[in-house]
Parts: C-alpha cells; structure tokens; sequence
C-alpha cells in the first residue's frame, strides 16, 4: 500500500487488476449477471478455462470477486466495495489537484500566493 492509499484500502491493487481488459469483462459479467463459475464465464470469453481461472485469482487478490464452492462447482462474484473505494481515492486525489490547481490559477491572476493553511494542533508562531 502506498502512502497515499487510505488504511483498508487497495486502490493500486483494484487498478492493476482492472488494467486487463479480460479481467474487466469478467467483472462485468459478474457485476451483470450475478455468481459464475470459471467455466462459465470461459464459455462466453474467447480464453481457455485456465485463464479465466488465472483472471479471477488476480480480482481476487484485488478484492473485486469472491469465491463460493458449493460441491464440486466454485461459483464467484463480484464484491463491489474495493471498487468503491478506489473511487473514492481517486476522488479525494482529484479534489487535492482542484485545490493545487486553484492556487495556481490564483497565483497567475494576482502574482500573490494563496496563503498557507495552518494544520490543526500545530503552533507555527514558535
């Protein structure tokens, strides 16, 4: 987890799994359709079993899919929370660039800089 991930969350991992364009049909499926086995999602992908296989172990590891084995099937489906909470990552991100970017756009317009924000619980004057 990088230093800009927030504690629980995984967005790197979310995002490396959801870089495959498999991986993000798959969820699709999932998300769409409800729980799957690995050879029923194969049979509507153009990869082998074994693939799909591969692709679920990596949503796995990512949080996106979990798995149920009921007898001799292993059904998955999609956990949509992890997904959630890269976007809220990306949007905490997006709203620290709109703050950057605005003091900027500031800075061009007058030539003063915005002022800095003091922290809450630190003494700056000392």
């Amino acid at each position: 987890m990088s230093a800009n991930e927030p504690p629980g969350a995984r967005p790197g991992a979310v995002f490396e799994a959801l870089a495959d364009p498999t991986r993000r049909e798959v969820v699709r499926r999932l998300a769409q359709g409800g729980p799957a086995t690995a050879t029923e999602l194969a049979g509507d992908l153009p990869v082998t079993r074994q693939a799909v296989a591969k692709h679920l172990a990596t949503l796995a590891e990512a949080g996106l899919v979990t798995s149920d084995r009921q007898g001799r099937e292993t059904r998955f489906s999609f956990t949509p929370q992890p997904l959630a909470d890269a976007v809220t990552w990306m949007a905490d991100v997006g709203s620290q660039w709109d703050d950057r970017l605005q003091a900027l756009s500031q800075y061009l317009e007058t030539g003063e800089p915005r002022p800095k924000r003091r922290k809450p619980g630190f003494d700056t004057d000392r």
